[in-house]
């Protein structure tokens, strides 16, 4: 088995972590978004302006309770996931973070990176005090709605629609993430 883990992103991480961003959207939303949409939010000018968010994300987050993690095998990243406390007026912002993305190269799928790296950001926001985690995915995407579910998400009631050209609807997901929930 290869030598796994999730670690810190670093800078010189950047590029890999826009690379897979990219294949995983191409790959995952290809039937969630339009076509138009997803060929300009993946394609090499976008795919620079990612990897400068993400380095930024990196060196300089907004805050020390925002995070940028990468899930690595045999030092190659394949997999990452970005957390912060949450920003949405309904939520306390004290107690509750956001998932902002969690996505792994389809390459690398099924293999636990997903797991590990959601385990990690738990671990991390529970040192951070927060005791609940939501995040936004898009109601048709039963993949992640899957994955999540297996590990305590349930939908939180709130929705909202994206104007992409055609409307896409996605939902809030929550889990308790307090250390009394896991038993």
């Amino acid at each position: 088995m290869a030598d796994v883990g999730v670690r810190p992103a670093r800078l010189a991480d950047a590029a890999a972590v826009a690379g897979v961003q990219v294949r995983a959207w191409r790959h995952g939303y290809r039937d969630l978004l339009p076509k138009d949409v997803l060929a300009e939010v993946t394609g090499p000018e976008a795919t620079e302006t990612w990897r400068e968010r993400w380095a930024e994300a990196a060196t300089a987050p907004p805050s020390p309770r925002h995070r940028l993690l990468v899930a690595v095998a045999s030092d190659i990243v394949v997999g990452f996931a970005a957390h912060g406390p949450a920003e949405e007026p309904d939520l306390d912002a004290a107690g509750t973070a956001e998932l902002i993305t969690l996505l792994v190269d389809p390459l690398h799928a099924r293999a636990g990176h997903g797991s590990r790296l959601l385990a990690a950001t738990v671990d991390l926001l529970r040192e951070d005090d927060f005791t609940t985690l939501v995040t936004w995915v898009f109601e048709d995407d039963e993949v992640t709605r899957t994955f999540l579910g297996s590990a305590g998400w349930a939908p939180d009631g709130t929705a909202r629609t994206l104007d992409m050209g055609e409307e896409v609807r996605q939902i809030r997901l929550h889990t308790d993430i307090s250390v009394h929930a896991d038993g």
